[in-house]
């Protein structure tokens, strides 16, 4: 049940009961007073009998001497020296009046009390026809003003989602259209998420200027660094001075990388390609480049070929990032796997943690410790260029255990070639 739902289902409830308890006081006393004026019609009756009889002995209006019907409460009432009435209850409820008279007698009268009585039962037919009116129209209101309320926070959270898939220029005060004009709780939870989404831009952007600035003040000392480390004369330890150069640099140029796709201004160039055709050859390429044992990397095809419209280098450089991050934090063999226009990576290790399934990859966030230790840029670089490519890159478990990233790539327009490879 929806926020709309439960906010209009409690003001008919509340108001429903409000209603109820007006009509039942309403109905109380209207019969409390035709009760009074019963009992005092009654009064009226008996005093004027009494008199009568004091002075003439005779016995009018329908009064009775000693009548032995009379009820005890009143019998002991009169016994005490006071006129008084008394209703007896159902099923045939009467109206008893009596008053002791000369000689220590009483004297009574008695009528019938009708609890059908029509004028009250007009009343409760006209209760009975404005209650269900009345909660009639406050349900209809109460729909309308918690469907109000409920579009504003459906708004406000629409806004809220939309910051956190990276839409950080999003206003939920603007979204909501009230301004500073209405500062109830609706606009001031809008409020409060603009300021973090605004606080929130301020930590990115500083965290990508850094990333941009450590890059580039470390290109040219890692540079100058390789460059000395060739010249060291051949031995163990110039090799281990070599490599961790090589290392230092390759991470290096992923951050430059990284500083270019915060940049906003990397573009693809498309081109359509055969996409089983072209993984074959990329991981053909890729095990050439990093020493990978044949049985290391497994490419099959499942289908007719797909022909895709993208850029040939990004799709390369995720499909290499995907394949080294399963080869060196989860376990061979790598199953590359093409059906239609999408490409599943999938290693037999330990699986993605949670955290990174959920959210994604981040900068500097390295994987659970079973997977081994990172800086988390390797999968950052393969979403940037899905994100250019305007692909969908996705993380998640293998069903038979393991990592499986999933890349889905657009399909290529009818009109153009296709170029394979």
């Amino acid at each position: 049940m929806g926020l709309r739902s439960k906010l209009g289902l409690i003001f008919l409830l509340v108001s429903s009961l409000a209603i109820l308890v007006l009509c039942v006081a309403v109905y109380t006393q209207a019969e409390s007073s035709r009760l009074d004026r019963t009992r005092g019609l009654a009064d009226e009756r008996i005093k004027a009998a009494a008199q009568t009889y004091d002075q003439n002995g005779v016995e009018i209006l329908g009064s009775r001497l000693d009548d032995p019907a009379v009820p005890e409460p009143l019998r002991e009432a009169v016994q005490q020296g006071k006129r008084a009435t008394f209703k007896t209850g159902s099923p045939n409820p009467k109206m008893w009046a009596a008053v002791e008279v000369k000689d220590g007698r009483i004297l009574s009268i008695v009528q019938d009390y009708d609890n059908e009585d029509p004028s009250m039962n007009a009343l409760r037919r006209a209760l009975i026809i404005g209650g269900i009116g009345t909660v009639a129209m406050v349900a209809l209101v109460s729909v309308v003003a918690a469907g109000s309320l409920s579009r504003r926070i459906v708004a406000v959270a629409g806004t809220a989602r939309r910051i956190a898939g990276g839409e950080l220029d999003a206003s939920a005060v603007e979204t909501i259209g009230q301004g500073n004009r209405n500062k109830d709780e609706v606009h001031a939870l809008a409020t409060a998420i603009d300021s973090m989404a605004s606080s929130l831009r301020g930590q990115l952007e500083a965290e990508r200027r850094f990333t941009a600035d450590v890059a580039h003040d470390l290109r040219t000392p890692v540079t100058g660094l390789l460059t000395a480390a060739e010249l060291l004369p051949p031995g163990r330890p110039s090799e281990l001075v070599r490599d961790r150069a090589k290392v230092l640099r390759g991470l290096v140029e992923d951050l430059l990388e990284i500083a270019r796709f915060d940049s906003g201004f990397e573009q693809a160039d498309l081109e359509n390609i055969g996409l089983g055709a072209f993984v074959g050859s990329a991981v053909g390429r890729l095990r050439m480049q990093q020493a990978i044992a044949p049985d290391d990397v497994v490419v099959r095809q499942d289908g007719p070929e797909a022909t895709v419209s993208t850029d040939s280098r990004r799709v390369e450089r995720i499909l290499a990032n995907l394949i080294v991050n399963g080869l060196r934090h989860g376990k061979a063999p790598i199953e590359v796997n093409v059906h239609g226009r999408t490409v599943e990576v999938v290693d037999h290790g330990p699986g993605y943690p949670e955290e990174l399934i959920a959210e994604g990859p981040r900068r500097f966030r390295s994987g659970m410790a079973e997977r081994g230790a990172g800086h988390g840029l390797g999968l950052t670089i393969a979403a940037g260029h899905a994100k250019v490519l305007g692909a969908e890159l996705t993380f998640g478990a293998a069903p038979t255990g393991g990592a499986l990233a999933r890349l889905v790539l657009p399909p290529a327009p009818e009109t153009e070639s296709t170029h394979n490879f």
